[in-house]
């Protein structure tokens, strides 16, 4: 049956080539030796463009960093197809030499193209929503699929979603569920969370960003056992590209380059519970109007994007003017006294001078950073230092490099900032016993609440007349 499959697959790959295929293969990613060129699809699990209008993702990053270090003097390229069912046939078709789109290795890609060492591990999910019914209590195994047989279910064609399906549907007949062209997993979890649809498959580590977007979506049940993701390239592919790719891998796996990586993007993504971005949608759309206009004045003043500061505001008071705490810690961007009086504020509770003091303060805190500290790391302990205080950033750093750790990587220092409520620890820090804990949840919340603002709201370019007016302003 594999075998039919593949020839079916390898009949639709041919059928879809035209003269003008014909002539873009022979004007082939080989042709140009000082090139090296990347199929891939939009997505957040691949590649976009982020809030600050630069170009992002966890597959971008992974080959940028392959071109620079393994490549040099070629020039990087990259193909966004449409869709995931278009990178294949994009790479048989000689359009490119590696693909680098979250593609998960399955039984007939493999006989299609080769796949690098994996580089992460997902589980595929069915996906409901939680606000049409409840979790079915019937479904436990692939088996009770077929109990859905009344229910819609689509998945993308070409996907690794829909082959999986494809096999079950071989033991389930039963089990009913369309493969749709032109589409994508997130428009089809989008779907699912309007109630348009009632269920779809998709990866772990894809739900858990789309929860932050859309907290309705819920897992009804695993799929199937849990599958690698690498890269893919042609069986025909230069060995030595091969051995440079696979060499790459090994490497950024032992270095912890990958390790960073897979935090960057997916690190934080389920740190906030329904309820946490239910609120935050709602309080967005009707609080943060009120507000938005002063946290831009103060990224004028500070450079730091305003969503950041928006975020940091709704982690520490609600976007509530006059919360206070039981320490006094008062206001939208809850300032300390000591705080307020180092960044000249006489009014806590007045939003005009909460929040660029706030945001001065955390340039502040990223300028006392050693400057070898690389971004996004830079601003994630700042932020650490924003709810701890520096001396304990800084105690955390010293530890991780006791322990042999990266005191530059936010991956390290945070795993030592939680050691710091120990004894055997903190009784050798400088500064002593510190509550490490709760800045490695205050940053991961605020990176969650920054990327639901940053899908939802455009960023900020202030003109170079307001710049100066800010500047003059400041000075």
């Amino acid at each position: 049956m594999l075998r039919l499959s593949l020839f079916l697959l390898l009949i639709s790959l041919i059928a879809g080539c035209s003269p003008a295929d014909d002539k873009n293969q022979q004007r082939s990613a080989n042709a140009n030796s000082k090139e090296i060129v990347f199929v891939t699809h939009n997505g957040p699990t691949t590649y976009y463009v982020n809030g600050d209008s630069q170009f992002a993702g966890i597959e971008y990053d992974l080959a940028t960093l392959f071109v620079k270090d393994y490549m040099p003097g070629y020039q990087i390229k990259f193909l966004v197809v449409n869709s995931i069912g278009d990178v294949i046939p994009a790479l048989l078709k000689g359009k490119a030499n590696i693909a680098a789109a979250n593609l998960s290795i399955t039984h007939l890609r493999q006989e299609l193209v080769q796949f690098s060492k994996p580089y992460q591990e997902t589980q595929q999910q069915l996906i409901l929503n939680n606000e049409v019914f409840e979790n079915p209590k019937n479904l436990h195994t692939v088996k009770d699929l077929a109990l859905l047989s009344d229910k819609s279910i689509a998945v993308p064609a070409g996907t690794s979603y829909a082959e999986r399906l494809s096999q079950l549907q071989k033991e389930q007949p039963k089990l009913h569920w369309q493969a749709i062209e032109n589409t994508n997993s997130e428009s089809l979890l989008e779907e699912v969370a309007s109630g348009l649809l009632d269920f779809t498959v998709v990866d772990s580590h894809l739900l858990a960003v789309m929860k932050n977007y859309h907290p309705n979506l819920d897992v009804a049940m695993p799929i199937g056992k849990p599958e690698k993701i690498a890269w893919a390239l042609s069986k025909n592919s230069d060995p030595q590209l091969i051995s440079k790719v696979n060499a790459f891998f090994d490497k950024i796996h032992q270095d912890g380059t990958l390790r960073n990586l897979i935090d960057r993007y997916y690190g934080n993504v389920d740190r906030l519970n329904t309820q946490d971005i239910t609120n935050f949608l709602k309080l967005s759309n009707t609080l943060l109007p009120k507000y938005m206009n002063i946290f831009k004045q103060a990224q004028e003043i500070t450079g730091i994007d305003w969503r950041l500061l928006a975020a940091i505001s709704y982690r520490e008071s609600h976007w509530d003017t006059f919360n206070t705490s039981p320490t006094n810690v008062r206001g939208l961007m809850m300032l300390t006294e000591k705080t307020a009086d180092l960044m000249g504020v006489t009014d806590r509770l007045d939003p005009k001078q909460s929040i660029p003091a706030g945001a001065k303060y955390l340039l502040k805190l990223k300028d006392t950073i050693p400057d070898r500290v690389p971004e996004p790391d830079r601003t994630y302990m700042a932020l650490a230092s924003y709810n701890i205080g520096y001396a304990h950033v800084e105690d955390a750093r010293v530890l991780a490099q006791r322990l042999k750790l990266n005191p530059d990587s936010w991956v390290d220092v945070k795993k030592t900032l939680v050691m710091l409520n120990n004894p055997e620890y903190y009784s050798t820090a400088k500064y002593g016993y510190a509550s490490g804990g709760a800045p490695v949840i205050f940053v991961g919340s605020i990176r969650s609440y920054q990327r639901i603002l940053e899908r939802y709201q455009p960023s900020h370019s202030p003109s170079y007349n307001n710049y100066k007016i800010a500047l003059a302003d400041e000075y």
